[in-house]
Formats: structure tokens, sequence, C-alpha cells
């Protein structure tokens, strides 16, 4: 399928989530409490077999999904992005046992993910992760690159250390921790663990954001964890965490396109009805071609975000370049489709319950999430360089 056109029934499914997110997500996101998070939109989104999806469908539905619910209705698109964030590694690292454990209940809404990378010095730069993954005297001496059964049981650790700017946190019900197993080893010496909510040890606070979806921070003092909570390999946590990132990044850039095309729409609407200087706002040529401005950036925007998924799905070898192209210009564009929209409405955009009031606070934080704009470019470059280099 070319990237840059959709079968007739992607369109039609793109409609119809979006009527779904109008009709029926959109008044439970409405009751739920700004900072927290909302269970009922969550066990909807189950009802109506959304979570689902994020297990059995690419990158593409993915992001068409994102795109769509985020043009009516940003809160379930973001609780249906961080429940696949959470999650998707234990769908794609997890033994058996935990996938048995926690995946169903994330599927039918009564489990909440949540993805622990970030740290109060660690954010954008994964590699110089603080959290330590401490090994129990009981284990085996020697940092292994396996789990290491000692003679009176599996591999134990103590994780101790600080998680910060985590979405879900601390109501999430389990989450994917990225700690440090080797210290000095960079990006080589990370672990990923699946640690429930109510293990000893693990508390969290909520954060006040600009953003109104749930964030917070969360302190390991000696949290036990053990070989049963590995995902993936010992040391080997950071290509979880990328691989993560290279299938969400593009949805990112996703939602971000539907945030743009949803304040495109509200400003056409807008100009094409507002009198001004003995006309209508669309008349004057500024206006005008400040409209279709916005409509270039966000087509070509959505344009790459659908390139990159596709991408992903049919195993190109520049996946981490597409999915940091697709990130960085859908976000960037969304910041100035918003802001511009704002400014062609001028004051009554910024009344508390506009449809842009509501954009611009949820517009900003996609630019910092999940690799901020500057990282997207650092990875861009770097898979530039390689690709010279290898010719």
């Amino acid at each position: 399928m070319p990237a840059f056109s959709l079968e007739p029934s992607q369109t039609a499914r793109c409609a119809e989530l979006r009527s779904l997110a109008a009709e029926r997500l959109r008044p439970l996101a409405e009751k739920g409490e700004p900072g927290h998070v909302n269970r009922q939109l969550i066990a909807e989104l189950g009802r109506v077999g959304l979570l689902e999806r994020l297990f059995t469908s690419g990158a593409l539905d993915l992001c068409l999904m994102r795109e769509s619910l985020a043009y009516a209705c940003t809160e379930a698109e973001t609780a249906l992005a961080l429940q696949g964030l959470g999650a998707h590694p234990v769908h794609t690292h997890g033994t058996p046992a935990q996938r048995n454990r926690w995946l169903p209940a994330v599927r039918e809404g009564i489990a909440v993910a949540a993805f622990a990378l970030s740290e109060p010095g660690a954010g954008s730069d994964a590699a110089a992760l603080g959290l330590r993954a401490e090994r129990e005297p009981d284990s085996s001496a020697d940092p292994p690159t396996q789990p290491v059964a000692a003679p009176d049981g599996p591999a134990r650790w103590r994780l101790t250390g600080e998680k910060c700017w985590i979405s879900n946190a601390p109501e999430a019900d389990f989450y994917t921790v990225f700690a440090r197993t080797t210290p000095g080893a960079g990006a080589r010496g990370v672990t990923a663990f699946l640690v429930p909510a109510d293990r000893p040890g693990l508390t969290g606070s909520a954060l006040d954001m600009l953003s109104p979806h749930p964030i917070g921070a969360l302190a390991f003092d000696g949290v036990p964890v053990s070989a049963d909570d590995v995902l993936g390999e010992v040391d080997r946590g950071f290509r979880v965490a990328m691989g993560t990132l290279n299938l969400f990044r593009p949805s990112v850039g996703a939602f971000a396109v539907g945030m743009a095309q949803a304040a495109l729409d509200a400003t056409l609407a807008h100009t094409a009805r507002r009198d001004a200087f003995g006309g209508k706002l669309r008349d004057l040529q500024s206006v005008a071609h400040t409209v279709a401005e916005m409509a270039l950036r966000t087509e070509a925007a959505r344009l790459m975000v659908y390139a990159a998924a596709t991408a992903y799905d049919e195993h190109a070898p520049d996946v981490p370049k597409r999915a940091a192209m697709a990130k960085l210009l859908a976000t960037e564009t969304a910041q100035y489709v918003v802001d511009t929209a704002v400014q062609l409405h001028g004051a009554r955009a910024l009344q508390r319950g506009h449809l842009l009031e509501h954009l611009y606070r949820e517009v900003r934080a996609p630019r910092i999430y999940e690799g901020a704009s500057e990282v997207q470019r650092g990875i861009i470059a770097k898979e530039l360089y390689a690709n010279l280099e290898a010719m």
C-alpha cells in the first residue's frame, strides 16, 4: 500500500473513530479529573475494542487510531497511547506468565500501564539512567549477561532511585521500569523490569503539569525484583525501550496531526463566517495565505507520519531515522498550526473551555516527551552519517 494513499476502508474507519470519540468517549473524558487516571474512559476504550487493537495492529493502524481520536477527544487518544506505551514491552518481550497476568486486563481496560524511563537527571539522555538495580547478596557476585540462578534461587535485585515525568504515575497498576544493572556500561547496562505498583518500597506522587493527563514521580526504596520480572534480557533493556519508541514515535506524530487538523478545521469555519473590515476574514489575503500554510504543513506532516509507520510495518532498515523525522516534523507543525489558529481566532480562543485553549495546552508536551525535538534531530543526523560511512 502506498504510504501517501489510504484505502477507502481505512478512510471510513477513521471517520467511524472520530464519531465514536465525539459521541461516546468525549462525555466520559469530560467527567474525568485533570491530572488523574480516568478509569471509566479506559474501560470504555476496552469495551469498544480499541485496546485490543493496540496488540493486533501495525504501526500505520496505530497512527490512524491516534490521529482520529486526537481530532475529537485528546483525552481518549492519550489514554489509549499510554496503555500501549506501558504494555507494549510486556507484549513483545514478556514471558508467557507476564503476558497472561497483565495483558488481558490491559485489553479490557481494567489494568492501567505505565512506561517508566525518564528520571530527574536523565530525561532525553536515556543511556544515563541512574535508577540502580543492585544484586542481593545471595545472588551471583559478578553481573551476568543473563539471569543466573544462585544455589538458593533465581537472580534478585533491589531497585533504588527515582523516576520522574512518568505518564499515569502514580496511579498505574504496573510499570515497565528501566534500571541500571551494570554501572558504567551506558546503554548496554540497562535492564527492563515489569514492576507491579504494590511492590514494597515503591511510592509515587502526582506532578501538577500544563498537560491535563496524569504525570507523576516514582521513588524506589529497595523495591524487590527478580529474574521473573525481567522483560527481555538482563543488560539489554535499552533495546526494549528503543524498540517501543520506534513504534510509538510516529504515532506521537499522528496525535499531533490530529490536533493540527482539528485546529485547522476550526480556523476554516471561523474565518469563513467572521465579519471583519467589510467582509469575511477569509477575504483578507494575509488570512487566506496563512490558512493555506497551515493546511500545507499539516498534510506534509501527515504524509511523513504515514510513511514512517509504513516503513516500520515493512521492517525497513531506516525506521529509527523515519520515526524521528515523523515525530519531529509533526509535533513542530502542530505547535505552529495550533498557535496560528489561536492568533486568527483572537481572544475567544484563550477562554477556558474553548477547543483551541484546550489544544494549546495539549500541543506543547509532545515536542518534549518520547525524545525532545533536539533529540530527534540528533537521531536523524546520527543515522545520516552512519549511512554515509557505510557506503
